[in-house]
């Protein structure tokens, strides 16, 4: 079928682009067909988290045990949100990918993430009333110049047709890095760091809220945020991630 004539202009534009400025895979930089994207060899080095998981945590099931269905972890330790998805377990690969946004600014990775997060999170994002994201202290903000939770939510929000707020919830004491700290430390470490915002409690209460950031190690940060939500009046709160730690044990990440 031939393209309708009002596309031809902008098919030209991206021809002429990708001759000038061709896509490179976001790994290796080998060519690539589409921008911010991964060649299909780095593609397939990914560790994708896909159904079935524990609807709790997001850790991978062997096999399908049903809708809604908790791993042991979670009935033991619940943790202080309600749903849980990643979009890929944390390693080289990934790491990659999550280092390119978060200190080196290229916000071509964090677009392809952001894409799988939707993919990954779709159940998450069809109950989410308003999508927010881990916020960074204002002094942590200013020196790394932008807070990689935000983008990877805008544009989230974007993919799902959500609502997204950056002012809802508010890091309102600065805290050590969380690199190197064991579980326990760093449940210490962000106990009593969130709030919410004054007046922000009238957008959440009664809703669902989805949680945006991009590496989940052993969830103390999401726990404290997830604890500020509910305390202003959120009904629910879910967590979405790019990466997830399968071995919290390690505390260097």
């Amino acid at each position: 079928m031939r393209a309708p004539l009002s596309s031809l202009p902008t098919r030209i534009w991206r021809g002429a682009v990708d001759l000038l400025v061709p896509s490179l895979c976001l790994a290796c930089a080998a060519g690539v067909g589409e921008p911010a994207s991964l060649c299909v060899l780095c593609w397939a080095k990914l560790q994708h988290l896909d159904e079935p998981v524990c609807d709790m945590l997001g850790t991978p099931f062997v096999y399908d045990q049903g809708e809604g269905a908790l791993s042991a972890a979670a009935l033991a330790d619940p943790p202080g949100w309600d749903r849980a998805r990643a979009a890929v377990l944390f390693e080289d690969h990934a790491a990659k990918l999550v280092h390119a946004l978060k200190y080196q600014d290229r916000q071509e990775a964090g677009l392809l993430m952001a894409r799988m997060m939707a993919r990954a999170g779709w159940k998450l994002l069809a109950e989410a009333d308003v999508i927010v994201p881990v916020p960074l202290h204002r002094l942590r903000l200013w020196q790394r110049r932008f807070n990689q939770s935000a983008f990877l939510a805008q544009h989230v929000a974007r993919l799902a047709g959500k609502p997204w707020r950056h002012d809802l919830l508010l890091r309102t004491r600065r805290t050590r890095a969380q690199v190197g700290l064991d579980q326990a430390e760093r449940r210490r470490n962000v106990k009593g760091a969130f709030e919410v915002s004054p007046g922000g409690a009238g957008a959440l209460t009664g809703k669902c809220v989805l949680l945006v950031d991009d590496v989940r190690t052993t969830g103390a940060t999401a726990e404290a945020c997830a604890a500020a939500l509910k305390a202003a009046g959120a009904a629910r709160v879910g967590l979405l991630s790019f990466a997830l730690v399968a071995l919290p044990a390690k505390p260097h990440i």
